[in-house]
């Protein structure tokens, strides 16, 4: 019987995909379940949601229980096969306001703010010093574990986790599987859907759909460049930074466009508002998306509930398929973030890499991809400079690797000067309190 460890299982909707996938996996089905937060009215909800599953979809046959508090962690942790991680350190409120709110008052505007830019700068920051502590109770009490990383900023947390712990560490986005799905239903291509052939490679948020081929082996992407650019030329929607890309670059990526308009500096541009017209971009998207998800949420676990007659059907998350590849030894392809050693051989082999990946009973075993074309492995390196360099921040504790990060950020370099952007910095580590003490 596996056990199967959530960190922040607070986060009930998720947690409600990725255990509930495993309740609907035969080789799963039987596991101890150890939901684990810091908030108990978040971890309470969390566990009646689950314990309804489990009767509803399983019979009853998973044994749930719940760990509240650092001082119950590592019970938590006690002999797991497998541990999600979920958490959000200093949720919406406090720190991602203060994360929106701070830049904004320098003229720096952001979309998301989770995975790159000052925001996902400072979330790693603030999110390291706690993933250090679950490594080391991971090291006393469940050594042999596979991290299933979901928190983002994923290649910071999954490449510090990888670089510098001894946990075997996975990094698990959403984007991949579902990024020539979404491309090809966009172009009304759905005919190319069945059957279709794909590489995709990279980094985090930025993997690059390398080729797309349908069933016969015909190549998709002369139509796909001639679709998109009438596309971005004729209509307004919600994809044109990716859409640009292709035109530009030549490829599409894997995560949308409000993600992508804030990883570079061409879009997003305080004296250039047409541009943010031009290209439809949702600035201060993530705020918007919490303030709607928290004023949703009553309705919506009552929803989830409807009278304790909860069910869940199997979704494509990956880690239910990552632990059955691992328990049964029938092999599994992901898209993993891994480090690089070498996968992607013109990006750095320190650099967290998103990478196809084979998944078994002795683990996950990367694939080597080779050069990526040199635009693309160009584009990638404008991202990990500041994601080695927020690890770096993290490591050392050195205020100055924190504005260095903030400095090699494509946007905020493209918007900020130094001085801003130190003074920024300081800012925010003030402001952050205690979540930033290490740094201060």
């Amino acid at each position: 019987m596996p056990k199967i460890t959530f960190m922040g299982a607070g986060s009930t909707v998720f947690a409600r995909n990725v255990l509930g996938d495993c309740m609907c996996t035969p080789a799963l089905r039987d596991s101890e379940i150890a939901l684990y937060d810091i908030n108990p009215r978040r971890l309470e909800e969390s566990e009646i949601i689950l314990s309804a599953i489990n009767q509803n979809t399983n019979e009853g046959r998973a044994v749930i229980r719940t760990y509240l508090g650092v001082e119950n962690r590592k019970e938590a942790l006690q002999s797991a096969d497998f541990v999600v991680n979920a958490i959000q350190v200093g949720l919406y409120d406090p720190c991602t306001i203060t994360d929106f709110e701070i830049p904004k008052k320098y003229g720096l505007r952001q979309t998301i703010g989770d995975t790159l830019g000052i925001g996902g700068i400072m979330r790693a920051l603030r999110t390291i010093p706690v993933l250090r502590d679950f490594a080391e109770d991971m090291d006393a009490v469940c050594p042999n574990a596979w991290f299933l990383n979901y928190t983002n900023p994923m290649a910071m947390l999954s490449g510090y986790m990888q670089r510098y712990t001894n946990i075997k560490t996975v990094g698990l986005c959403h984007s991949v599987q579902v990024c020539s799905e979404h491309l090809l239903k966009a172009l009304g291509m759905e005919e190319a859907l069945d059957g279709r052939r794909e590489t995709i490679a990279g980094i985090n948020h930025m993997a690059w759909l390398l080729e797309i081929c349908d069933r016969d082996g015909n190549d998709l992407y002369p139509e796909i460049k001639k679709r998109a650019a009438e596309k971005n030329l004729s209509e307004k929607h919600s994809d044109m930074t990716r859409y640009e890309y292709i035109r530009r670059l030549g490829y599409y990526c894997t995560e949308s466009s409000e993600h992508n308009a804030e990883y570079n500096p061409w879009f997003i541009k305080s004296r250039r508002p047409d541009l943010i017209e031009k290209y439809n971009i949702p600035l201060d998207e993530y705020p918007r998306r919490c303030i709607k998800q928290i004023e949703g949420w009553e309705k919506e676990k009552n929803d989830i509930l409807k009278d304790g007659k909860v069910t869940h059907e199997r979704s494509r998350e990956y880690a239910s398929y990552i632990m059955e590849a691992m328990m049964t030894d029938i092999p599994y392809k992901i898209g993993g973030n891994v480090l690089n050693e070498g996968l992607i051989s013109n990006l750095p082999s320190d650099a967290c890499v998103e990478v196809p990946c084979l998944v078994d009973n002795m683990g996950v075993h990367p694939c080597k991809v080779g050069r990526l074309p040199v635009q693309l492995a160009a584009m990638n390196m404008t991202n990990i400079n500041p994601q080695l360099m927020t690890i770096e921040a993290a490591v050392t504790k050195k205020r100055e690797a924190i504005y260095q990060a903030a400095m090699l950020d494509p946007h905020t370099a493209a918007e900020l000067s130094v001085d801003e952007i130190v003074a920024m910095c300081d800012e925010l580590i003030e402001a952050h309190g205690d979540y930033m003490k290490e740094y201060r």
